[in-house]
């Protein structure tokens, strides 16, 4: 029996990987903070699952994606100390158990250029210092013999998205003004650019990646950069009317960055790449 284990199999990424590990007929055991006896941030209780299933596959995908400094703790335990319980529970448990952990485009140094595998971390926010410490996790226990991947992710969507993200804010608002809604929506600064891959396609990049023997490390991204504005361009199109009708821009927000955007080259060379383009995401989270 194939069997795989995904920590934050409710997100958006663990709910498309766990359908793409069914259809390959793999037994899923899905954990999340809500509904699972079992405690990331609990070494035993992480063994324990992990001595009794020695699964093919670990995806630890548990996170609460946010850079906020109140986060600190909550990401602290649930990404660092997660990995190192996932880790020492394969070493000890399972070791020939692959494992995949994630990490982010925003753990690097941005220069406003496509980003690179091996360009320098920065430590600039506690989500970031959460995520390098995990890849040195990674990178450390790789020398103990285990098989332990990273994948970089950059921004990735899709209908599964909470609103708290710019493509699912956005296009939620589309459809309420689509059904009569007069809304008008505050965004800052719409010349940001970023990545808009979906997030189906994203995890079949996770897949190739842990199917080699011989790349550990690698950009999971489409490397194809849009700004807001054209986000918004597109998703207001779909339903025939003009996004300066319905949105109003703060003068004084600052972003945190004014592009974050991906060299892709490493995966691509793996063979994988996206296939959803841009504009039909939006239709998809527009449900056109």
């Amino acid at each position: 029996m194939k069997t795989a284990i995904i920590f934050g199999v409710n997100g958006q990424d663990g709910f498309y990987l766990s359908m793409l590990l069914q259809k390959m007929e793999y037994t899923v055991i899905g954990i999340s903070r809500n509904g699972s006896n079992t405690d990331l941030t609990n070494f035993e209780s992480v063994g324990e699952l992990v001595k009794n299933n020695t699964p093919d596959y670990i995806f630890h995908l548990a996170a609460n994606s946010t850079t906020r400094h109140d986060a600190l703790f909550e990401n602290h335990t649930t990404i660092s100390t997660g990995t190192f319980n996932i880790l020492e529970a394969v070493k000890i448990y399972s070791p020939k158990t692959k494992v995949f952990i994630s990490g982010s485009g925003l753990q690097f140094v941005n220069t406003e250029k496509p980003i690179k595998e091996s360009d320098i971390f920065e430590a600039r926010d506690p989500y970031s210092v959460s995520r390098i410490q995990s890849v040195y996790a990674a990178r450390y226990y790789r020398k103990l013999g285990l098989q332990v991947y990273v994948g970089y992710f950059f921004n990735h969507d899709s209908p599964r998205r909470t609103e708290r993200h710019m493509a699912k804010k956005i296009s939620e608002a589309v459809k309420r003004i689509a059904k009569g809604s007069d809304e008008k929506l505050e965004i800052g600064d719409i010349s940001v650019i970023k990545e808009w891959t979906f997030a189906g396609d994203v995890v079949e990049g996770i897949w190739t990646l842990v199917l080699q023997d011989k790349i550990f490390e690698a950009n999971i991204s489409s490397g194809l950069g849009y700004s807001i504005e054209q986000w918004l361009y597109v998703c207001f199109g779909c339903i025939g009317k003009k996004w300066q009708d319905h949105i109003v821009l703060k003068n004084d927000f600052s972003p945190e960055y004014k592009m974050l955007v991906s060299d892709p080259t490493i995966i691509n060379s793996l063979g994988w790449s996206p296939k959803v383009p841009f504009d039909e995401m939006a239709k998809m989270m527009i449900n056109l």
